[in-house]
């Protein structure tokens, strides 16, 4: 890690607050999100006698991993014949193109392997074969079977079932929904808790001893993207604004295939549909992904996703598709029921008809740094899930790697959070009261709807999956030019600050893509095509920079 880069100044609170007049919540530990990283801390830190609190910003099951179709990866058996750990880390390593944290590596994909053992014995109901056995099936990037899969297409959706089960029964726990975290509240370089909105109560302090960020990725700065509505970078953002640095967030990763239908939301077609067979054909019904790699629709997703675009370029915009129709009807739709109710919504028969795809943005490799421990710079704060940046990813993140990481850092986080709570000799009394003072000059009529549009529309022509330097300076440009007004505002609801957020993210990743003058795993600049080692091995690092200061 280098001197990390002086990102955009930025106020430290949203809002003006002081702690002392504000209704007190109070938790041994706080998790910000209810993912499978969240919920993973929160049922750690319970077990480990910590109270807890679980704030989210919209239902408790609404989060990333709900919508993740794909599977979880595991070595299930790591002394037979058919894989092992070291395997699994060096298909890790592989797509991560030369950035990951070969330690952080070996520890996710061996403790990995008891979380899911774990995960089963809990009542994690996965797919399994007619003699009873887990069925583990084989995905792009994998050298071995070792994804499992629940329902086919449902594997996230069963993990929150599970997890969320579990975190109810448990009461040490507690949830606060439909509730948005604005701001972390720090005191002398501590995380003391955050300051919360919701409907009912409006504006409070929730205290803790210990902090975990778990509130997810940033997706939805892209016009075309997987995530759902809640994945608006408020984690990463409210991060920054405390202190805490922020590593690689040039690096996004796009989903080849998501459902693309005119005024549909876009929905993500899982990559083990490639898995089973299904074909990428043009307009024409020209395969053309076995001219690309030698692995064809099994490629990495970057490469994949690079060829989609091209092609619709060389073909006029005319469309790319799925083409599953020599594949077994009868097996499709029970490998796959969520997908193929989806597509039923609208019309299509993905058995007997081509399924119109596009790539869209879909997870947020970069984030806010943390070490073995999910510790943050900022004492008492963690970070787990997408919200973070663990080193296990690196530039590009291995398929169905990302649940993993949340259950084992999750883990990790509640453990070591919980521990440090109660080592805090202090209570309530004597945590030291915050205020913020934002005084305005003057209020802007701003139409957030119409900023936010834009700003999704520029971050997906300068941002997404082919980049060049103009554009994205340009992108950079115009994103500074609406921070000059949105950023300056106070809004009084969780629009305007979502607005605030993500105008702070795209700036963040326009700055470290415009500084990794090379392209690596999901970063491809047509400027720069090639990974530049002797400049670039290394990954990007952006703090805030302290008030008064200039970028």
């Amino acid at each position: 890690m280098h001197e990390p880069m002086q990102g955009l100044p930025a106020r430290r609170y949203l809002i003006p607050f002081d702690t002392r007049e504000l209704p007190l919540r109070y938790a041994d530990v706080l998790v910000l999100g209810s993912g499978v990283a969240g919920l993973s801390a929160a049922l750690a830190a319970a077990g480990a006698g910590a109270s807890v609190l679980v704030v989210t910003k919209g239902e408790a099951k609404e989060s990333n991993t709900l919508y993740a179709q794909g599977g979880i990866a595991a070595v299930l058996d790591p002394d037979g014949s058919e894989d092992s750990h070291e395997a699994h880390a060096r298909d890790t390593k592989v797509a991560g193109a030369g950035l990951c944290d070969d330690e952080v590596v070996e520890l996710v994909v061996r403790e990995g392997t008891e979380a899911v053992r774990k995960l089963i014995a809990e009542g994690a109901r996965f797919d399994r074969t007619p003699e009873g056995q887990i069925a583990l099936t084989k995905e792009g990037g994998h050298s071995a079977k070792r994804i499992l899969h629940a329902t086919g297409d449902a594997t996230g959706a069963e993990i929150e079932r599970t997890l969320l089960e579990r975190a109810r029964a448990q009461s040490r726990i507690r949830f606060l929904e439909h509730a948005f975290a604005i701001d972390l509240v720090t005191s002398h370089g501590e995380c003391q808790g955050a300051l919360v909105w919701d409907h009912a109560q409006g504006l409070q302090f929730v205290a803790a001893r210990a902090t975990v960020l778990a509130a997810g990725g940033a997706g939805r700065i892209y016009r075309e993207t997987t995530n759902p509505p809640v994945a608006t970078g408020d984690g990463i953002a409210m991060a920054y604004r405390a202190g805490a640095v922020l590593r690689d967030m040039e690096f996004m990763q796009f989903h080849p295939t998501t459902l693309y239908v005119a005024g549909a939301s876009r929905k993500l077609l899982t990559e083990a549909l490639r898995g089973e067979g299904a074909y990428l054909v043009d307009a024409d019904g020209i395969r053309f992904m076995p001219e690309v790699h030698e692995l064809a629709e099994l490629a990495p997703r970057d490469v994949v996703a690079r060829a989609i675009v091209r092609r619709l370029r060389e073909t006029g915009g005319r469309g790319v598709f799925l083409d599953l129709r020599h594949l077994d009807a009868e097996r499709l739709v029970q490998r796959f029921p969520g997908i193929e109710k989806i597509c039923r919504s609208y019309g299509l028969d993905f058995t007997r008809q081509l399924v119109p795809v596009r790539p869209s943005a879909h997870y947020t490799m970069g984030g806010v740094a943390v070490d073995l421990d999910a510790r943050t710079g900022v004492e008492r704060l963690f970070a787990v899930g997408e919200v973070s940046c663990s080193g296990l990813h690196g530039a590009n993140r291995l398929g169905s790697n990302s649940l993993l990481e949340g259950l084992v850092f999750g883990e990790r986080a509640g453990r070591k959070a919980a521990e440090l709570a109660a080592d805090s000799l202090g209570d309530v009394a004597r945590l030291p009261m915050e205020t913020s003072e934002v005084r305005l000059d003057r209020r802007r009529e701003i139409d957030i709807v119409d900023v936010l549009n834009a700003l999704r529309a520029q971050t997906w022509r300068s941002l997404a999956i082919e980049r060049d330097g103009a554009s994205m300076r340009e992108a950079r440009e115009r994103i500074a030019f609406w921070s000059s007004y949105a950023l300056e505002e106070v809004f009084a609801g969780p629009l305007g600050w979502e607005l605030q957020n993500m105008l702070t993210v795209a700036a963040l990743v326009a700055q470290a893509a415009i500084w990794r003058e090379e392209s690596r795993g999901a970063h491809f600049r047509e400027d720069f095509p090639d990974p530049d080692d002797a400049r670039f091995l290394r990954h990007s690092a952006i703090v805030r920079p302290e008030e008064g200061k200039e970028a």
